[in-house]
């Protein structure tokens, strides 16, 4: 990790230090399924960022504002559709956008109501999640996935590969791909992507939608 991390406080989840990184100071972010607020705290706090959220439970909605934090009720799935175009600078997904109804769907909104996406996402392409599949042929359950399969709310687990794919679908280029490891290391692979989704266990990706040819 850079020596950035050094400022941030050593309880914070991996992939928001590594959004926090991607993030310009004093920019507008929009958080889609926000939780209970620890990313849009921590921007605020480090990038001084003017924070926006977007939650579907409501006691989390209501743990937010109790912390003083600019977040309304909202379904990603549904009311994405009401932003409009490059409304925020950066419009963020984390560890979301597996469990939305429809992924492709949030993910073009989220680069069209952005100048920036930044999504994270944990990687069912990871080589012991491949194993588990071939060793015991049963859904495996990790650190990262650690539901069964009945209880599970990822509705849509993809790969780092798959990822890859669906931004290419829907017009998306990627500006930068971080891949990362249980312990929060980063993988130092930018050049393979069959490295990056055999040994990241998650991945965060910052985007921005494709400027038509001329």
């Amino acid at each position: 990790m850079s020596s950035a991390h050094a400022d941030y406080e050593p309880t914070h989840r991996v992939d928001h230090l590594l959004i926090a990184e991607m993030v310009t100071p004093g920019s507008r972010v929009l958080d889609v399924g926000c939780g209970d607020g620890a990313l849009l705290h921590l921007l605020t706090e480090t990038k001084d960022v003017d924070a926006r959220g977007v939650e579907l439970a409501r006691d989390k909605v209501n743990a937010c504002v109790t912390r003083g934090l600019s977040v309304i009720q909202g379904d990603a799935d549904i009311d994405l559709d009401d932003y409009p175009d490059q409304a925020f600078d950066y419009a963020v997904l984390s560890l979301t956008i597996q469990a939305t109804q429809y992924p492709k769907a949030v993910l073009e909104n989220l680069v069209r109501i952005g100048r920036h996406a930044i999504v994270s996402f944990p990687n069912f392409g990871h080589w012991r999640i491949r194993t588990d599949l071939l060793l015991y042929g049963r859904m495996p359950r990790t650190r990262n996935l650690p539901e069964p399969w009945y209880l599970s709310p990822d509705a849509h687990l993809c790969t780092i590969r798959d990822f890859y794919d669906l931004c290419e679908t829907i017009d998306a280029d990627v500006e930068e791909a971080v891949a990362f490891n249980s312990a929060g290391r980063r993988l130092p692979i930018k050049r393979s992507l069959s490295l990056q989704n055999l040994l990241g266990e998650k991945a965060v990706f910052r985007l921005k939608k494709a400027q038509p040819a001329r």
